[in-house]
């Protein structure tokens, strides 16, 4: 969210405040709730849960996801508590330091790793990010970086809320290399978050009970041929023939998995009729056209 979408006229507004405007003007019909506090403050914090568990759409429901664009590990803290005691799914989300790589996570309390369960030697080592300064880092803010990352995060949401495609659990991006890891993470069971622990425990037993599906094995079925072919039809495979396949090794620096879609026919100057080569000349043969 930082810088990508905030207007000079809007000098003096908070951030949430003029992220609102912006947003308003994009889209009316969405409906905005905004808050300009810390989270990480206990009043806050408690606030911050009552709107996650009635802030639905639906009158006094929890909310279907969500989604942190914070910046800081405290804050990322607060979100990944206030989550793992609800139960409540969650999308992370971060840039790097040098703004050149980034990442997304989708977090299910107790089937995936929560943000504790494997957490940055800041966090762990409960050193006040505040005072960290590292020689030759710099914070660097770069919003093409961010709009990436922004628009992946975003693509995960569509894929996770309309059910389609393959989501996320995790995503990264280097923009270095163009490179986009992509993992899956266990909860740790000796995660310091005693709710994680907890929603891992509740995880067990929903899988235990869950009723097992019995692998039927399928009869395979007759081929069916057909006495006669009156109009010549065939199937043809969609997977790439052996032409196709024999092509694909010959290019150069071809990668894993790209195959070429058709191959050029050799071309065959032997079959067929050629001209037969004669001695006279252009205008002998001229002269022969204007007798005729």
């Amino acid at each position: 969210m930082n810088r990508l979408f905030f207007q000079p006229h809007q000098a003096g507004l908070s951030k949430v405040d003029a992220a609102q405007h912006t947003l308003r003007n994009i889209n009316p019909d969405v409906s905005f709730e905004t808050h300009n506090y810390n989270i990480t403050t206990l009043e806050n914090f408690t606030h911050f849960m009552e709107r996650l568990s009635h802030g639905g759409l639906a009158e006094g429901k929890p909310v279907d996801l969500v989604l942190s664009c914070v910046d800081n590990f405290e804050a990322r803290m607060a979100i990944n508590a206030a989550c793992n005691e609800l139960g409540q799914i969650w999308m992370e989300s971060g840039v790097s330091e040098n703004a050149v790589s980034g990442h997304i996570q989708l977090i299910i309390p107790g089937e995936t790793a929560c943000f504790a369960c494997a957490p940055p030697l800041v966090v762990a080592a409960n050193i006040d990010e505040k005072t960290l300064k590292r020689e030759g880092v710099c914070a660097a803010s770069l919003p093409t970086t961010m709009g990436v990352v922004a628009g992946v995060l975003v693509q995960n949401v569509l894929k996770y809320l309309l059910k389609f495609g393959s989501v996320s659990y995790y995503l990264g991006y280097n923009a270095m290399q163009d490179f986009f890891p992509s993992m899956a993470m266990k909860a740790n069971p000796q995660c310091n978050d005693r709710h994680c622990r907890r929603q891992q425990e509740e995880y067990k037993k929903r899988e235990a009970e869950r009723p097992k599906v019995e692998v039927v094995q399928e009869e395979e079925e007759e081929e069916v041929v057909h006495e006669d072919n009156e109009w010549g039809i065939e199937l043809v495979s969609e997977e790439a023939n052996e032409d196709t396949q024999a092509a694909a090794a010959t290019v150069a620096g071809l990668p894993e998995g790209i195959t070429v879609a058709y191959t050029i026919p050799d071309v065959n100057t032997d079959d067929g009729e050629t001209v037969e080569e004669i001695e006279q000349s252009l205008e002998d043969l001229m002269a022969q056209m204007r007798k005729l």
